[in-house]
């Protein structure tokens, strides 16, 4: 099995660049992990506290469970991937039954900052975007999909997005054996990452 991470800042495009690379495979070799499912279960709190938690810093990953899941999913054997709401800032309880691929692909802007995960990742990549850019895909996102009004989405940015950002997601980049600048369709590194992708299948 070949586990390959992708990691990048908020809105900086990693969704298309995890797209690009699917579509360059066969139909049921690659599976998909988001580390979005992995965010902490908060059941155990109110929703006035859940919105305070600041799901930027790397304390908000169950990384023991990412981590566990991998190892399930190298030993052959499939996982219940948990599913995460956005608008109620919680797991829903119910899971996704994820089979091991030949290609697993692990995304998520915290990837990259645990140890442990970096190890397991065959080939790390980093999704890199002007900041102005991923402000604006947030916004849209935020408001269009997750029900978030403009001053909620502009004021998280402000007091934890970008200070998490540079923090722990912009230093990350040293790990990354590729980084893809993604303000415009960049088909020279997706076909790097393809071909690397296989030589090692």
């Amino acid at each position: 099995m070949l586990i390959i991470g992708i990691a990048g800042g908020t809105g900086c495009g990693k969704t298309t660049v995890v797209n690009q690379i699917i579509n360059e495979l066969p139909e049921g070799e690659v599976g998909i992990i988001s580390q979005d499912s992995y965010y902490t279960d908060t059941t155990h709190l109110s929703y006035e506290e859940r919105v305070k938690i600041n799901f930027d810093h790397p304390r908000s990953i169950d990384f023991d469970l990412l981590v566990k899941h991998l190892k399930e999913l190298k030993k052959g054997k499939p996982i219940h991937q948990p599913v995460y709401s956005f608008v109620k800032h919680n797991r829903t309880g119910d899971t996704i039954l994820t089979h091991p691929r030949k290609v697993m692909i692990v995304e998520g802007i915290l990837i990259l900052t645990n140890p442990e995960l970096r190890k397991m990742f065959d080939i790390k990549i980093f999704v890199h975007a002007d900041s102005d850019e991923r402000l604006i895909r947030r916004l849209k996102r935020d408001i269009t999909d997750r029900g978030r009004d403009l001053d909620e989405v502009l004021n998280r940015y402000k007091t934890t997005l970008k200070p998490m950002h540079n923090q722990f997601i912009e230093p990350t980049k040293e790990y990354a054996d590729i980084i893809i600048p993604n303000n415009h369709y960049n088909t020279v590194a997706i076909d790097i990452v393809k071909t690397i992708i296989n030589d090692k299948l």
